[in-house]
């Protein structure tokens, strides 16, 4: 009896999906959207809860990138191996370390645009209860 039980309710629930997710209504209108379908804890919400880490990541990234000779990582250390490099004669070594710096230094824009982005997404969470509500 249990097993039997166990597929009825298996069956309504199979039914219940199929017949409730994405079907119109009678009268021709979409059903409503229900808690569990995305509309609140949704990628907005998970991308509020993200933004003061990213925004951490791109200031650590950005203070690395500009940081001084001493910083591992900085364009100015980069930058002093490219001249190191080339004052030694080392063509082949200053040609990949010179791609190395030209793809570093683009990053610096990058990073500056994405931090100015994440102020938006801090604004529009701000406004949308931390994404809660659309």
């Amino acid at each position: 009896m249990s097993r039997r039980k166990a597929t009825m309710v298996a069956l309504a629930s199979v039914t219940i999906l199929l017949t409730g997710s994405g079907a119109a209504v009678a009268d021709g209108t979409s059903p409503t959207p229900s808690a569990s379908s995305g509309t609140s804890g949704g990628a907005g919400h998970r991308l509020c809860k993200r933004v003061p880490h990213v925004e951490q990541r791109i200031e650590k990234a950005l203070d690395r990138l500009n940081g001084p000779v001493s910083q591992k990582g900085s364009i100015a250390r980069l930058q002093k191996r490219v001249d190191a490099a080339k004052a030694a004669g080392h063509t082949e070594i200053e040609a990949f370390l010179s791609h190395r710096l030209t793809h570093r230094k683009s990053l610096v824009p990058m990073l500056q645009q994405e931090s100015k982005d994440l102020k938006q997404v801090t604004t529009w969470c701000d406004a949308h209860d931390d994404g809660a509500t659309t």
